[in-house]
């Protein structure tokens, strides 16, 4: 029981991956399999950035109105969803990326991530800045 104690105090344990390496490695491997650039205009990056970044806007639109997408709670509430609008943004590392920017009906969603009337994005942080 001696040599066991020591052999497992000798090693060191390695790390789990995060979440975030499991998905890149995935995302990486099932590009590869369509023949998708990592980089480029219709890279994996620019679609991944595309993704977040509409993701993002999306969970805005959610807090904004207090439901969620298709929730009988936005029955009759006044505010709801009111489709998408096209924007192109131009980011750091991917260029110019278009993007579907909620709509509510009222009018009154004043999303964060990409403001209104912004264009260039650069440090994008969600949630605001970290202490």
């Amino acid at each position: 029981m001696t040599a066991t104690q020591n052999d497992q105090a000798g090693r060191k344990k390695r790390a789990e991956p995060s979440a975030e390496a499991k998905a890149a490695v995935e995302l990486v491997r099932a590009a590869k399999e369509q023949g998708l650039s990592l980089t480029g205009p219709d890279g994996l990056l620019r679609q991944l950035t595309k993704t977040v970044l509409e993701t993002a806007l999306n969970e805005e639109m959610t807090h904004h109105l207090g439901y969620a997408k298709h929730e009988p709670d936005g029955t009759g509430s006044g505010n709801i969803r009111n489709g998408t609008r096209v924007k192109t943004v131009l980011t750091d590392s991917t260029g110019p990326v278009q993007i579907d920017v909620p709509r509510d009906r009222s009018g009154t969603f004043e999303p964060q991530i990409v403001k209104k009337r912004q264009r260039r994005l650069s440090g994008v942080v969600v949630g605001g800045p970290r202490s």
